[in-house]
Parts: structure tokens; sequence; C-alpha cells
């Protein structure tokens, strides 16, 4: 039987291959979408917990993935070695396993549970959500070395991502006619039902239009060796030798610089997208509906971003695009701190008059026709959104290069446990920043409308101030971090296609640079001098003897 993974070397992927591949951000930012969207709102509106409480659920499981995360990109990257990943996939084992698991997604959106219910039941789903998303982000760097063959795979991920997304906030306005009302739990179950049923489809998709990289030289002679029975010497080695590998990667310079441009983006989202919610809900004074409306918007414009994204990274690279994203978004946060110090009059009654369709005030015809409320309404989340979408493309387009960076100084794939730091940074990250928001929001004082589920409450002034402060204040700081990392970053098209020129040369067991300039590329985006470059020196890229190339002058 031929192995599902073993294909031709020169396969170059089609359309279908970027859709099928990229349909599984459906799951992969989907989930998010609900999760950073709605549950926090879900949590505090309708189960009876408190924000420090909602904010312990999201993050601690988070944290949990310190371990799960790196764990899984290693054993993904050496299944190679075993029988069911040479017949199965070392990838597509793992896919495999989440399919009939991902519809227990709805059992997080049930009410009247105890916090122990949500906390195990949040667990579980991580763990599914990480077993697919960490083999899943590998196979585009897999398929191909093309650099923009890979930026189309980023692009038609983050397409579908966007799709997701508004989906995921449109729904509850779709629902809401049919479970109880424009503010009823059902609604939010509901949506999880649905999502959860798209998400086993789309991982279906993913595992039947993908195809994972041939084995090399290096690899086949391993696998050509005989593994016997338990070996508990070897078994116990594993976790300390995931964890050299772990941390070896932050030895590659440009993989550092990723990671401040990836946390960046996507902490800032995580603050705003926790806190939009209760904002509108507070300062506009808008319930679900408004809130579901509003970021379907936002959506929408994220959508339109990325794909004006994709061309800016194959034509220019990647940083130019990260600092327009910024600016966008930095624009949006700065008018919605305008708003609540201006507070515009008239806003509020003509915000009312809107009734359940905040587009009507798009209608000239209508007698409350109101330029301001157009204004203050849209054009902040509109700004929002083409920055966002931006933001969110960025790094996992610059992700599909990272592992022939890689190659030039080990001399081997790491797709697998690139996926795993990638993620374990981002999702520890992302847990503090969530614990953190939750807890600033409760310590200012806001009021969880849990013994009045549906209704608005009306915030004490400082509670108000302090959910501003944190969703204008916290994705700026955020930002600025990533904009520091991104003055030095240095990977685009035409250095890609001299590191891929000069891997190839390695590979072939060149020990210098063909010109100066290749040599000196290489070396920036690597951090190691040409003459360290391929595992020499130490024998193993892991290897802890390594010392990279000392920062020039």
């Amino acid at each position: 039987m031929t192995p599902l993974n073993l294909h031709p070397a020169a396969k170059e992927p089609t359309w279908i291959n970027f859709w099928g591949w990229g349909s599984g951000d459906m799951l992969g930012a989907g989930a998010q979408a609900v999760i950073t969207g709605w549950l926090f709102y879900f949590f505090t509106t309708f189960c009876g917990l408190s924000a420090v409480e909602a904010g312990l659920i999201l993050g601690l499981p988070r944290l949990l993935e310190a371990i799960t995360c790196p764990l899984i990109g290693y054993v993904s990257d050496n299944l190679r070695h075993t029988w069911v990943g040479r017949k199965i996939g070392r990838r597509k084992l793992f896919l495999l396993i989440t399919i009939p698991l991902l519809p227990s997604f709805a059992l997080i959106f049930r009410t009247g549970h105890s916090f122990t219910y949500y906390l195990l039941t949040f667990i579980f789903f991580e763990l599914l959500y990480t077993m697919f998303l960490i083999p899943w982000e590998t196979l585009a760097a897999e398929m191909t070395k093309d650099y923009k063959r890979k930026a189309k795979f980023a692009g038609a991920r983050m397409i579908v991502a966007q799709s997701s997304a508004i989906l995921a906030s449109y729904l509850p306005t779709l629902l809401i006619s049919h479970f109880g009302g424009k503010d009823s739990p059902d609604t939010f179950f509901w949506m999880a039902a649905i999502f959860g049923v798209i998400f086993s489809v789309v991982v279906t998709i993913v595992v039947l239009t993908t195809w994972e990289r041939p084995y090399g030289t290096r690899e086949q002679a391993v696998m050509s060796q005989t593994f016997g029975g338990f070996d508990l010497k070897a078994a116990l080695a594993i976790p300390v030798k995931m964890f050299r590998d772990l941390f070896s990667t932050l030895k590659i310079r440009a993989f550092r610089q990723h990671l401040s441009i990836y946390l960046g983006g996507y902490l800032s989202q995580d603050i705003f997208n926790t806190a939009f919610p209760i904002f509108v809900a507070t300062v506009l004074m808008g319930a679900t509906l408004v809130i579901s409306q509003l970021m379907t918007l936002m959506y929408v414009a994220q959508l339109i971003s990325v794909m004006v994204a994709i061309q800016i990274v194959i034509r220019t690279g990647p940083v130019l695009a990260y600092r327009i994203a910024i600016s966008l978004f930095g624009a949006a946060l700065l008018m919605y701190l305008g708003f609540f110090l201006t507070r515009p009059e008239g806003f509020q009654a003509a915000f009312v008059a809107l009734g359940a369709n905040l587009f009507t005030a798009l209608d000239p015809t209508r007698e409350t026709f109101s330029p301001a409320l157009i204004f203050w309404l849209f054009l902040p989340i509109m700004l929002a959104g083409l920055g966002r979408g931006t933001l969110n493309f960025v790094p996992w387009s610059v992700y599909n290069y990272l592992p022939d960076i890689d190659e030039a100084v080990t001399g081997q794939r790491r797709e697998g446990i690139f996926a795993g730091v990638m993620t374990l940074v981002r999702k520890v990250a992302q847990s503090i920043a969530i614990i953190a928001t939750g807890w600033i929001i409760d310590l200012g004082g806001y009021i969880s409308p849990k013994s009045r589920p549906g209704e608005v409450i009306v915030q004490s002034p400082e509670a108000i101030q302090t959910i501003t402060a944190l969703m204008v204040g916290g994705p700026l700081l955020m930002m600025l971090f990533g904009l520091v990392a991104s003055w030095s970053f240095r990977l685009n098209a035409s250095t890609h296609a001299v590191l891929v020129h000069e891997v190839e040369r390695l590979r072939e067991g060149a020990t210098e640079a063909e010109t100066p300039e290749n040599g000196r590329i290489v070396e920036d985006l690597t951090g190691w001098s040409y003459d360290r470059l391929w595992g020499r020196g130490s024998g193993h890229a892991a290897d802890s003897s390594l010392q990279p190339l000392q920062a020039r002058p």
C-alpha cells in the first residue's frame, strides 16, 4: 500500500490545494473568532460568571498548552520514524483523530453550569484545536518552496479565516429571531453547534486536498533503520530533546524578529476582542444584536484588507503591509478614544432610533438621518477591520518561509517544531493577556449582568473609563512592540530567493556563499556565520553548543 504522505517531489500545488488547505482556517480562525468575540461576553452575561472567572477560563487552558503545543509539534515531526506515520502521515494522523470530536464545541455554550464545567469543556476543545492546528500549519510549508506560492497559501488561509469570522459575527443576527428573542443564550449554543459540524467537514477537506513533504535522503536513512521494542531510556529522553529543539528555534534571528511582529499584531487584537463587546454595551449602549452587526462589518473590512495585503506581501514583502496595518488599526482606536472623550451631541438619540438594523443609518431619506452618526458608527470599525485583516495575514505568511531559514542552519526540515513554538508562544501570551484583561475590567468596577441576563446594565463612570482605556491603550502598546521589531526584519521575495538558492548549494556541499552579497543576506536572516551553517561545528542543530553569529556593529 502506498503511504498517504509520499508524493512526487515535483508535484506543485494548484488552486484546489490552496483553497483545500486554506479551508482549515475555518477551524483555525473560526473557532477563535467565536471564542475571542463572544465567549467572554457569553460567560459574563448568561452564565453568572465574573469577569475574573471568565478571564481564567479563557486563559488557564492556554497555559497548559506550554506542554501540549511543542509536544504535538515534536511528535508530528518524528512520526516519520514509525509505521503509522509512514502509512497514514505524520501530520494527517492528528487531523483524522479530531474529525469526530470537533462538534463538542457546542458543549461550551450551555448555560446553568459551574465554573469547573466551563473550564474542563474549554480545555478539552483547546486540546482538539491544538491537535489540528499545529500539524495543519506545517502543510503549506511542506507543499512548496516557492515564495509566491507560499504567499498564495497564506492568502487563501486568511480569506477563509476572515470569511469564517464574518460568519461568527453575523450568525447571532440570523439566529436571534429563531431562538428566544434578541438576547437568548440559545443563540450562542446553536451558533457553536453549526460551527462544530463545519469544523469536522473542513478538516476532512484538508486531509483530502493536501500532501506531506517527501522524505529527504537523511530521513530515508533514519527510516531504514530497525526500530525495535520499547526503549525506556529513549522515551525518557523525549521531553529533554523536545524542549532542546524548542529553544533552538530561538537561535534563528528571523524567527525571533518574527515572534515579536506576530505577538504585537495578535495580542493587540486579543485585548480589543475582549473589551470591544463590553465597550459597545456600556459606551454605545448596544446589546447582542448591535455587537453582532458591528463585528460583521469589521470582519468584512478584514476580508478586503487581506486581499490587498496578499499583493503587497508578494510585491514588496511583509514589513510595509504590517506598518500600514498598524497605522489603520491605531487610527481606529484613537477615534474610539475621541468618541469617549467628546460624547458627540445627539449621537445616543440617533443611535437608539435606528432600532434593530444599524445599516438604516445610511438611508438619507430618514427624518433622523445624521452624518455624524454614520461617521462615528462606521468609520472607526471599518478602519479597525482594514488594519486587523493585514495584521492577521502578515505573521502567517512569514511562517511559511521560516523552515527554509532554519534548514540553512540545521540541514533539517522542522516545520512541526516551528508551528509548535509559534502556537506555544501565542497561547501563553494570549492567556496572560486575556486573564489580565478580565482582571483589569473587574478591578475597574464592571458589574456582570448575571442576575438579569440580556439586560443592559448601566455601569459606573470608573468601569467605563477602565474598559475604554484598556481597549485603546492595550492594543496600541502591543502594536508599538511589533513595530519596533519590524524595522530590522529583512525577509522579502528577493532575499528569500537568495536563501533558497544558497540552501541548494549547501545541500551540495558548499562551504562559502556564491557571492559576498548572498552571504550577507543569509547571515542576516539566520543570525549565523556562513561557515557554521548546515549543522557544521556541532553536528546537530538543536545542540546547545551552537553559538549564533554575533550582532554586527
